[in-house]
């Protein structure tokens, strides 16, 4: 087998931190395990000339000459900018145009998150799925704890446009089984498609002995005159540097005089002076926390030697290396007991908990105190730490891949495609898009970045608000309405979402003009055809619609209201000009497709596609962190209904039974609409039951992402009551 291996992670501006050193032992060991019987090639990026030589040298005697190959990327848009988007895409066809010249069967591409703020281009199966692909995946930290990490829309946009070639990838090859698990649960990547390869760190971490006088000046080199606890690694918020301290500083006063705690890493002056500030807050001394700066790759083996205890209390880690480097090197090392960090450490008694202060403090004193745990700590390090090495992880990555080559090279011949082989259909996607407070803006949000594994996107927007979601900004050109007009002709698909909202006005008269495929998320539309009617949008729109989908008699209704008009709106559909436009229609239940047979004719709908909504991964919510947020003790039993507050969510007979109900007179207990009221008469009917019951019963108003999320989790009981939509009534409709 052919395997190119893509090193620009050994170039970047990564190549001298964690993810540059796993690149290089990678490939290293790859090209060591793959000979004879695989060839080995790499592809280096020309933009980075001070690394090339230095890499060709590495390499020497294990991979030709021939088949180091340097390229010289286009010149990408270093910034994240959605103006910049085709300029980026036209690198990443080279780059892939470049992968396919040199003929491998399987490209590794050792790291995909390059190319901010330098001319890095990586790409996944942008220009079609020719070459089978192979991704490091390090961790998935920015999107699971995104409020932290991708709160910058620039760094957002630009971290989801990643992810997006991360899902295109044929293997994902994680670096621990914590990595794994959040790709299947965060991603929803099947569990085949991730190949746990672990890690190993580098072999000059192992035992050593220092003369007395060596090590004492190496210790006052860092102002280190006592015996130390050590730590070592990034200081952002998941590192919990903070914690530490305060669990140290909890310490009993001779074991905190007689120690120091260590902070072995770089950082700015700001950082410097804000855990200085922590620690004598938390009664720290002068002189007890030491922060050290950066170190020397020949001191920090020195101090994971020299140290009496090693700590890392992060609560996330793709892999947690400094820990393995610390029991490599003999020190008593214990951890918290989160994401991958367990599976590196191997032993409970040396875990605590990141969260409690008081945890990681006991495990410290112990550490201190009880020579004999001491002991084992460093008689299971070493034992632990021999388990990982470069060779295991080499030997993991290519029978990952040369598993992967041989299934597909046992696959039957797939039938022509009738596609150019080199890109993907084009797609039109016409729907309201975040921050739109629309359901099927949310919906749209988690669709597309799965349909572009299929597609080249546009979407077509036509709202007040600017687009907010960061994956569509980062991954999908925007198009005006007015724009797709002169250009619909060039798509091979238009899709259409709609509703029952404003947010779909502009739809009804586009899918006259250029017919597409429906997603019906609404079998009623006679909502937006009021409001377009109303408003002056569209004149006598609801009437017409009346008319077309129903005949004189539901005219005749619609012109003897007397008040409110509610009746008659949620009578009529008024859908049929639609779906006889739609070239195809999807909806989401078997209910929408009865209602068709019986509003129009038997059979109307046999040709539609049911697609069940949308689900997100069953990845475990925090219910405790959910109630903190919103403000709600543990003693509170929340009941918790979803969706907007309209006449068809039924939403006065839940509250009729709330208030039937024992948990109506019991303190502690909530009943929480979350969504938005329709702002109609029912819904102020509605409201005036809730200022009736104040904290007892509430509305939430629009709820986006996160706070939906919050209440879900946070919930003892949800309800959803079936909507009150009628089917065709007893009386005759009239279809042309």
């Amino acid at each position: 087998m052919h395997i190119v291996i893509d090193l620009q992670g050994a170039q970047a501006s990564n190549r001298h931190r964690g993810i540059g050193r796993y690149s290089m032992a990678l490939a290293l060991a790859l090209a060591r395990l793959a000979k004879p019987l695989h060839r080995i090639s790499l592809a280096l990026n020309g933009t980075f000339t001070d690394t090339i030589d230095p890499i060709r040298n590495a390499f020497a005697g294990l991979v030709a000459q021939e088949d180091i190959h340097v390229w010289l990327p286009l010149t990408p848009a270093h910034a994240p900018d959605p103006a910049n988007l085709w300029r980026r895409m036209a690198s990443e066809a080279y780059y892939e145009a470049f992968l396919r010249h040199l003929r491998p069967e399987m490209v590794l591409i050792t790291s995909l998150f390059e190319g901010v703020g330098e001319d890095v281009i990586v790409s996944v199966h942008q220009s079609g799925a020719t070459i089978p692909t192979a991704v490091v995946l390090y961790d998935l930290i920015p999107l699971i704890h995104k409020d932290l990490y991708l709160a910058d829309p620039a760094a957002a946009m630009w971290y989801y446009n990643r992810l997006a070639h991360l899902r295109q990838a044929d293997l994902l090859l994680a670096i621990s089984a914590a990595s794994r698990q959040e790709a299947i649960d965060y991603l929803g990547m099947h569990p085949a498609r991730v190949i746990n390869i672990s890690s190993a760190m580098d072999a000059s971490f192992k035992p050593l002995r220092y003369p007395i006088g060596e090590a004492r000046t190496l210790r006052a080199k860092y102002g280190l005159r006592r015996p130390f606890v050590m730590y070592t690694g990034g200081i952002d918020h998941r590192k919990n540097i903070e914690r530490l301290i305060t669990a140290f500083a909890s310490l009993p006063k001779r074991l905190r005089q007689d120690h120091h705690l260590a902070v072995v890493c770089s950082m700015r002056e700001p950082d410097r002076a804000r855990l200085f500030a922590w620690a004598a807050q938390q009664g720290l001394g002068v002189g007890e926390l030491v922060l050290t700066g950066f170190v020397s790759d020949s001191d920090l083996l020195a101090l994971y030697n020299l140290c009496t205890l090693f700590v890392f209390p992060s609560w996330h880690e793709g892999f947690g290396l400094p820990v393995l480097e610390a029991m490599a090197c003999g020190a008593p090392a214990i951890a918290s007991d989160r994401s991958s960090l367990p599976e590196v450490v191997g032993w409970d008694e040396a875990l605590f908990d990141p969260f409690d202060a008081r945890s990681i403090a006991r495990g410290i004193e112990r550490g201190l105190t009880d020579a004999a745990f001491r002991s084992a700590l460093r008689t299971h390090g070493l034992k632990q730490a021999a388990k990982f090495s470069w060779e295991a992880t080499a030997a993991h990555t290519l029978a990952a891949m040369t598993a992967f080559h041989a299934r597909r090279l046992s696959e039957p011949a797939q039938p022509p495609v009738h596609l150019p082989p080199s890109r993907r259909p084009s797609l039109a996607y016409v729907s309201p898009l975040p921050p739109a407070q629309s359901g099927i803006a949310d919906y749209s949000a988690a669709l597309l970045p799965v349909l572009a594994a299929h597609y080249v996107i546009d979407v077509i927007v036509d709202q007040a608000e600017p687009v907010s979601d960061p994956w569509i900004l980062g991954n999908t050109r925007q198009r005006s309405v007015a724009w797709f007009e002169q250009h619909a002709h060039a798509y091979d698909r238009i899709l259409y979402h709609f509703g029952n909202s404003h947010f779909h006005r502009h739809m009804f008269g586009m899918l006259e003009r250029h017919p597409g495929v429906v997603v019906l998320h609404d079998f009623f539309l006679s909502g937006a055809f009021v409001h377009m009617e109303a408003t002056g949008y569209a004149t006598g729109a609801w009437t017409q619609a009346l008319l077309r989908s129903h005949g004189w008699v539901a005219v005749r209704e619609r012109c003897e209201i007397q008040g409110d008009a509610a009746d008659v709106i949620f009578k009529w559909p008024c859908n049929l000009a639609v779906l006889e436009r739609a070239m195809g229609v999807i909806v989401h239940s078997d209910f929408s497709r009865r209602m068709a047979d019986e509003w129009y004719a038997p059979g109307f709908a046999d040709a539609w596609a049911c697609i069940p909504l949308l689900r997100t991964p069953p990845v475990a919510r925090q219910r405790a962190k959910a109630r903190t947020e919103l403000g709600l003790g543990d003693e509170v039993f929340l009941v918790c209904t979803f969706g907007i507050v309209a006449q068809t969510k039924l939403n006065h007979r839940l509250i009729e039974a709330w208030l039937a109900s024992s948990l109506a007179r019991k303190p502690h207990c909530k009943l929480v609409f979350v969504g938005k009221s329709a702002g109609d008469a029912y819904g102020e009917n509605i409201q005036q039951w809730v200022d009736a019951n104040p904290g007892r019963i509430s509305i939430t108003g629009w709820a986006d992402e996160a706070s939906y999320g919050r209440y879900l989790a946070a919930a003892d009981l949800a309800v959803q009551l079936p909507p009150s939509r009628a089917a065709k009534p007893r009386r005759p409709c009239w279809i042309a």
